[in-house]
């Protein structure tokens, strides 16, 4: 080969800074603004190697303290994936993405004339958008588990990332393919008699133990959502929830193509939309969302007739006592007891009547579309409850910003009645306490913070608050 046909692509080093642990991973992103490429966007920490006298690690130690103001030892950085990127103009270029879990200082702007936010997502559906497109293959490869990944854009694509023009390909890894990047190949027919064949997959699962999520493209068009379920229960509450109330919600939920119960697979169709989680609107755009957001609630809860419900006390109790057992040793003074009163009180509150509820009904499981309409995906959770079952988790979305908890209840088309208030505060804390032993079962500091935080935020809620019933 000549010498001018050669590649002389530059290298650059992009930084995944994670914390938490394989529940609920967060990596550290950051905005790209100013007059510079993609401005506007979201991308991890990078940048180039300053010449032939630096490696990558030191690049990556250098970029790190520099842009985010962390400090890294050398030691800390772990090689994740290499990806082979061409942009939409024909650059080519070779970046090396290292995953970091451990760091001195707190991260934050450093260079804001290139910078204007910096901020944790959540790693499994949590990411930004817009996000430039070669950021985003890259983190797809890497929860993949690849080594090497090729992402060769076409000149008519956008800078963004955009699942229509999704040119991620996983190199196989020596010894085999890459573990998750498409599933087995009973569930590739199942799948393939359902829509047609198939000619890519995309792992979009969380990055932990549990139900598996692909992405999947037909040859004459079309995507669709393929789930394998990492249980009986979770499948049979998902098929159940599609074959019965989903379809009510129309355009605001998916549509299921196929179910498999021996495979413990489905297929559904794939809702328009970005999850909301990662989002930054402005405060006026958050309250017309959370009105939006209230609305749906209401089409939920009232999507099926409601039946009578079993008073929770008993129930809440045992399960306090099992989460105690775990969690016990990250208590605070006072935690303990503030909790076992709470789930008593329970057993003094009338029956409620059970609704469709959606079970894990939290932003990164709702999706906005560019008209701004919502809609809400993963049933895998839903059985029949109190209505509160599903504002546990959305209430840390409003928590600290009343204006918003008032916009969902506009848009819920009524306030919570007062048992329902000492519910919400009862599952609540009994979500917590589930949160914190979780995290210290299983090495995940990030939960194990969440749940001491909504405890604490608990905590000081009731210190301000008279009792329901002395109101």
């Amino acid at each position: 080969m000549s010498e001018d046909k050669r590649h002389r692509e530059p290298v650059d080093v992009h930084l995944i800074l994670r914390r938490g642990g394989t529940a609920s991973p967060e990596i550290l992103l950051s905005r790209r603004a100013g007059p510079v490429y993609a401005s506007g966007l979201w991308h991890l920490p990078s940048g180039h190697l300053d010449g032939p006298h630096e490696d990558i690690v030191e690049a990556l130690v250098r970029e790190a303290r520099e842009e985010t103001g962390v400090t890294i030892d050398a030691a800390d950085v772990h090689a994740a994936v290499t990806v082979h990127h061409r942009s939409p103009g024909g650059a080519a270029r070779i970046g090396v993405l290292c995953e970091v879990r451990r760091w001195e200082g707190t991260p934050g702007v450093r260079e804001p004339q290139v910078c204007d936010a910096m901020d944790w997502f959540r790693l499994d559906d949590g990411l930004p958008h817009p996000m430039v497109a070669y950021c985003r293959a890259g983190l797809d490869a890497y929860r993949a588990g690849a080594r090497l990944a090729l992402h060769f854009q076409h000149p008519a694509d956008a800078i963004a990332y955009t699942p229509e023009q999704d040119r991620l390909r996983l190199v196989t890894a020596a010894g085999g393919p890459v573990v998750a990047s498409e599933p087995d190949g009973r569930v590739r027919q199942f799948a393939e008699r359902a829509v047609g064949r198939i000619v890519s997959w995309t792992d979009t699962s969380w990055v932990r133990e549990g139900s598996r999520v692909w992405r999947a493209h037909g040859a004459a068009g079309g995507t669709w959502y393929v789930k394998v379920h990492q249980g009986d229960r979770f499948h049979a509450r998902e098929v159940g929830a599609y074959r019965t109330w989903v379809p009510r919600l129309g355009a605001a939920a998916p549509r299921l193509v196929a179910a498999d119960s021996r495979l413990r697979a489905v297929v559904v169709t794939a809702a328009p939309g970005r999850p909301l989680h990662g989002t930054v609107p402005s405060s006026r755009e958050q309250q017309v969302l959370f009105r939006r957001i209230g609305a749906l609630a209401a089409a939920i809860h009232t999507s099926a007739p409601p039946q009578p419900g079993p008073a929770p006390g008993d129930m809440q109790l045992e399960k306090i006592e099992h989460h105690l057992r775990r969690a016990r040793p990250h208590l605070g003074p006072g935690d303990e007891d503030f909790l076992r009163v709470r789930a008593g009180r329970a057993r003094e509150l009338p029956d409620v009547e059970c609704v469709a509820t959606h079970g894990d009904f939290q932003l990164r499981n709702l999706l906005c579309a560019e008209d701004g309409g919502l809609a809400v995906i993963d049933f895998e959770r839903s059985e029949p409850g109190p209505a509160v079952r599903d504002l546990v988790r959305l209430s840390d979305a409003w928590a600290g910003r009343p204006d918003l908890y008032d916009a969902f209840l506009t848009g819920y088309g009524r306030t919570l009645t007062l048992v329902e208030e000492e519910r919400l505060t009862v599952d609540s804390a009994l979500d917590a306490l589930s949160g914190i032993q979780y995290g210290a079962a299983h090495g995940d500091p990030e939960l194990l913070e969440r749940g001491l935080r909504t405890l604490a935020r608990l905590r000081a809620d009731d210190r301000c608050k008279p009792c329901p019933h002395h109101r």
